[in-house]
């Protein structure tokens, strides 16, 4: 059994930087393991432009961004296998994984980095009636198709979902020479960032219907048309509000998974809110040297995050291994709550002797607010108060917390996140 001091899984963006940042910690023993034929994970599909701003400061398509990160792994002389499945993990972090050249193997790691990544939400998921014929995709694979693959999924298009896949692909089949007739949208609001729905829907004329979803699919073999109608507050079709569209294609965009079929069987504790781990100030699992960072983690909705988020798993996975891998999880450590409009926080605890002087927590909203103030309590103590001027689920907020602070307040049991009005 070969042994590896840190055991990445996913050689997307989360896994190059958390690879780079454990080997610029000074740690040698890295192994990235990764299902694809190639580095870059779900960037190298990604051709628009609008990745980096926070990182490089400056505007690259998804295959650009992805391509730093990789010429790094190269450059420090990371070692990765590629077509590798990882299979299994235990929870003394032995990696059970295969491929054509090794058949199955075992790894035994001192630490593992989850960054699998995440999924789009399958249709079966959705109940949506009619039949299963061709021409329906989730909006990934049509980006997958169009950009990759150099085909063209249908020329006459209806979106259900206006996450930023669905927008982003509303634009780009457009370019390629499709009419895209409408964007339908179950929640009364866009489950993506505002700058997607201005570029991709507005500046072509693609009209978002809030409120509404698919209610049937014509077509036997073939999509031919659907028909979608506005929802109430229940979520359920208002009888008379149908609109029938002809099409030949029918995308999905409604909402992504995290991948977490391998932290689930190897004992990691799971958040029903994200579908993600539950990690503390380090980005670890509640099993100790088990790591989590990326779209694995809770999706996110700019890759700069993923990367810097994965750069402090890959620190942290190095300064255990340095400390003896030791069990820190008896220590004392601080809950931290959203609740009032604030869906989840990560971490959702924290230990204040290991936490940096500064510590990113973030998280979502469940609900459009306008002119809100986004709180923090330490116990009943209100010590943060920022007014947002409009805070929406599709887009993350941030709130950063100073150690300094959180050990001034003596015996803190519990810090809390909430929206409130004034």
């Amino acid at each position: 059994m070969k042994t590896v001091d840190i055991v990445i899984v996913g050689g997307g963006p989360a896994g190059l930087a958390a690879a780079v940042a454990a080997k610029k910690a000074g740690n040698d023993s890295i192994l990235i393991l990764e299902r694809d034929h190639e580095l870059g994970g779900i960037l190298n599909q990604c051709i628009h432009n609008g990745f980096g701003l926070h990182t490089f400061k400056e505007e690259l398509t998804g295959p650009e961004y992805a391509y730093r990160f990789i010429k790094q792994v190269y450059d420090l002389g990371i070692e990765y296998k590629l077509n590798t499945m990882v299979m299994d993990i235990s929870k003394d972090k032995i990696v059970t994984a295969m491929n054509r050249e090794d058949g199955m193997f075992q790894i035994s790691a001192k630490a593992v980095i989850l960054a699998m990544g995440c999924r789009e939400r399958p249709r079966g998921a959705l109940n949506i009636p009619g039949y299963r014929p061709a021409g329906i995709f989730s909006a990934g694979t049509a980006q997958r198709l169009v950009n990759i693959e150099g085909y063209m999924p249908g020329r006459e298009v209806v979106i259900l979902g206006s996450g930023d896949i669905g927008l982003i692909m509303a634009r780009r089949m457009t370019l390629e020479g499709a009419k895209v007739k409408v964007v339908a949208e179950l929640m009364p609001y866009s489950g993506g960032l505002k700058r997607n729905i201005v570029q991709c829907l507005d500046d072509y004329g693609i009209p978002l219907k809030l409120s509404h979803t698919v209610v049937d699919i014509e077509g036997k073999d073939h999509v031919t048309a659907v028909t979608i109608a506005e929802v109430g507050p229940d979520r359920k079709p208002i009888k008379g509000t149908e609109e029938r569209y002809t099409c030949d294609t029918l995308l999905l965009s409604c909402g992504l998974i995290p991948e977490n079929e391998l932290s689930r069987s190897a004992g990691v504790t799971m958040s029903p809110v994200t579908s993600g781990p539950v990690v503390n100030e380090s980005l670890e699992t509640n099993i100790p040297g088990v790591f989590a960072c990326g779209n694995v983690l809770h999706v996110h909705d700019l890759v700069d995050y993923v990367s810097e988020e994965a750069g402090r798993a890959g620190q942290n996975a190095v300064k255990y291994i340095n400390d003896g891998c030791k069990d820190e999880s008896s220590a004392e450590t601080i809950e931290i709550t959203a609740t009032e409009g604030a869906r989840y926080t990560v971490p959702s605890s924290i230990n204040p002797e290991r936490m940096d002087d500064l510590l990113t927590v973030r998280f979502r909203v469940g609900d459009i607010y306008k002119n809100s103030f986004v709180s923090v309590y330490f116990d009943d103590e209100r010590i943060m108060h920022n007014q947002k001027r409009i805070m929406a689920p599709g887009e993350m907020e941030q709130i950063i917390l100073r150690k300094s602070q959180i050990q001034e307040h003596g015996g803190l049991k519990k810090i809390t996140v909430k929206i409130e009005n004034e």
